[in-house]
């Protein structure tokens, strides 16, 4: 049987090995809350980067015969319009775009000017959010400026019957150390409580994963 002591330096060992794992860099290290005053509330994301499956229109002035609406990027990433075959769309900004378009035209109009817009965003792949596991289903959003973890569980549904939403956990890459973080995430205090401390902001590639309820 143990003593008393032995008892004592049990219960130490096991509140110290409880602190270290809270303040280390696994899955225990929350991110801060997001903010929301005026100033970041209207700050712009970084340039939209053109996806797969999104829809464009595409204005030549006074050459509405080159024109073209509703034009979706193939999951290929490429677009096809009048005299402009097979030209790449994906990873380009819509500016990038029409001034490649631009280029291609000058060869049989003289100075063109070309206008290129986003009608409908799915985004590259590295500016989506994913959410993965035991939610509501999975899915794959486009991430938009000031978004956060509350929007995006909004646009999925919230939690499903069985998830652990406060055992849920944020993949985020960290460019300068070159290797993904994990973060965890309180999506049941989130949703079901309103507790605003659990809402964290998101970046474009982030991945929130969702387990199972343990029964």
């Amino acid at each position: 049987m143990l003593n008393s002591l032995s008892l004592t330096r049990c219960a130490g060992i096991a509140l110290a090995t409880a602190f270290l794992g809270a303040c280390g860099g696994g899955p225990s290290t929350q991110l801060p809350p997001a903010t929301f005053n005026s100033t970041e509330a209207e700050a712009p994301s970084e340039d939209y980067i053109l996806g797969p499956l999104d829809e464009v229109t595409i204005h030549v002035w006074r050459n509405p015969e080159l024109s073209a609406e509703k034009i979706q990027v193939r999951p290929d990433g490429r677009i096809t319009i009048p005299l402009v075959r097979d030209m790449v769309a994906v990873g380009k900004t819509p500016t990038q775009l029409q001034n490649d378009i631009r280029d291609e035209l000058s060869e049989y109009i003289e100075q063109p000017i070309v206008s290129v817009i986003v009608n409908q965003f799915n985004g590259a792949l590295p500016q989506q959010i994913r959410i993965t596991g035991a939610g509501a289903e999975p899915a794959a959003l486009a991430y938009r400026a000031n978004m956060t973890v509350l929007d995006a569980m909004i646009a999925v549904g919230g939690l499903g019957e069985f998830a652990a939403g406060n055992r849920a956990t944020l993949t985020r890459y960290d460019g300068k150390a070159k290797e993904n973080r994990i973060y965890r995430l309180r999506l049941k205090d989130l949703l079901n409580k309103g507790d605003a401390t659990a809402n964290v902001a998101l970046k474009p590639g982030d991945t929130i994963s969702i387990p199972e309820s343990r029964f």
